[in-house]
């Protein structure tokens, strides 16, 4: 049953005021006028026996794929042995990187067949994602799926339905949603420190070649050494061309754009921060302004996402904005913002800040901007006459207070995401990230591209995954 707005706003209020006594009890939540950081507990290790092995494989080892199979051999119980990717290069370095055990082939299929792999990282371009990480689940193994989770919409609802079918654990790549740092930023938003949230804005700017996806392509690219037919997959056939193999991000046919890149992320951490199911309102906006290499994804994208009210979070506007060729140097921020203060988020720790409102003193309302200035004499007499009879208290400045909260030197979200699966896969109960939450942060992120596309706002249903 819906909920009443009138209800649902009783319980925020209700939060707020049992927030503020929390705060006022519990000053390792939130500690007034202080500026010095407090760290944030990092979580302790779990032990495992010697015989629990878990027989890892890894089907794409571009960037990512390295990246993802180092950190998750750094979990106790875990083997690597077995890697697929269409480029011979490749997988001569998983050899040389892993040694020489570790089963090598261009045919992901070969990976699914073997019974000495018990899960699999599937981090290749995002037109493959859904494919094999259906295909995975459906051979008996355990999926660790990049983000975004797939690469349209429509696919999402399906590969909910292959994970539920076949009981097997799949965890989305997109770690904030094991990190400590945005476990603290839920831990701070429940407790009230923003007050009531009502808009949250992110930028995301970059300002070189590799940020905006030239990567290198190796001068002895040829299809002798890659499987160009394998690579396209279902997407449009065309002539070999090693610019949209080792780019392929830059273009629709296999990538997602910049939010299926990066925003994903995004709303991984807001999502999870918040426990919320998504925005139901999405317009974006943007161009191809700088980097005209023969992509045809933009290199700038701004989106607008409206929140409807729901048990966890009040109604919110969500402001995104990436620019790939920004001459500042690039960099990012993440702020939540309320009408008693903002949350300042980072891969690396909170800020919170918060400035308390105080009344207009007499001087701000009889002679600054404000409408008393333009009566006449004598009712400005009268109106400062009325308020010096109800002043309670002397004029007061407005209080400023910064918390800082740090994560521990060295911490590793993705560490913690791995060991989050490797958890589920050793227990069989899913713990964080799975296909639903995954598709609840790859739609809006999808749909931002919709709205550019199709140069329309988009309707969501983030519960039944419809667009309205």
């Amino acid at each position: 049953m819906k909920e009443s707005k009138k209800t649902s706003r009783r319980n925020f209020i209700r939060l707020a005021a049992t927030s503020a006594l929390a705060a006022t009890a519990a000053p390792a939540i939130w500690a007034p006028k202080k500026t010095n950081a407090m760290e944030i507990p990092s979580r302790p290790a779990k032990r495992v026996a010697p015989s629990d092995r878990i027989g890892l494989a890894t089907i794409g080892m571009g960037i990512i794929g390295f990246i993802d199979t180092q950190t998750a051999l750094q979990v106790p119980g875990v083997e690597f042995v077995a890697a697929a990717d269409c480029y011979d290069a490749r997988l001569v370095r998983t050899k040389e990187v892993f040694g020489d055990q570790v089963f090598t082939a261009r045919a992901y299929e070969e990976i699914l067949g073997r019974t000495d792999v018990d899960a699999v990282i599937v981090s290749t371009p995002d037109h493959w994602h859904a494919k094999i990480g259906s295909d995975a689940m459906a051979a008996g193994k355990d999926v660790y799926g990049e983000k975004p989770m797939v690469q349209k919409v429509k696919d999402g609802p399906e590969l909910i339905k292959v994970q539920k079918r076949t009981g097997q654990i799949f965890q989305v790549g997109s770690q904030r949603a094991s990190s400590i740092v945005y476990d603290k930023a839920r831990e701070l938003y429940r407790s009230g420190v923003i007050g009531m949230l009502n808009m949250v804005e992110v930028r995301y700017n970059r300002n070189s070649a590799l940020g905006a996806w030239q990567y290198s392509i190796p001068p002895n690219a040829s299809e002798k050494n890659i499987d160009w037919k394998r690579f396209l997959g279902s997407a449009k056939k065309r002539p070999f061309d090693p610019v949209r193999f080792f780019r392929w991000r830059n273009y629709w046919d296999y990538g997602t754009g910049i939010p299926g890149d990066l925003y994903v992320h995004l709303f991984t951490g807001i999502h999870h921060v918040l426990d919320s199911k998504g925005p139901t309102r999405i317009m974006s906006t943007g161009g191809l302004r700088f980097w005209k290499d023969g992509r045809d994804v933009p290199d700038i994208m701004m989106g607008l996402y409206d929140y409807p009210e729901s048990k966890s979070h009040p109604p919110f506007t969500l402001a995104l904005q990436t620019n790939f060729a920004d001459g500042g140097g690039g960099g990012s921020s993440f702020r939540m913002i309320g009408n008693e203060g903002t949350m300042t988020i980072d891969g690396r720790g909170i800020t919170v800040s918060r400035i308390k409102s105080a009344p207009p003193s007499e001087d701000e309302l009889v002679k600054g901007y404000n409408s008393v200035r333009t009566f006449s004499e004598a009712v400005q007499q009268e109106f400062i006459a009325d308020y010096r009879s109800r002043q309670l208290a002397p004029d007061r400045p407005q209080l400023s207070e910064t918390q800082e909260y740090r994560a521990p030197a060295g911490y590793d979200s993705r560490f913690d995401h791995f060991t989050n699966f490797f958890t589920a896969v050793r227990t069989r109960k899913q713990l964080i990230e799975d296909t639903t939450f995954g598709l609840q942060a790859a739609a809006p992120a999808l749909l931002t591209n919709t709205s550019y596309l199709e140069n329309r706002m988009v309707q969501w249903d983030p519960v039944a995954f419809k667009v309205k």
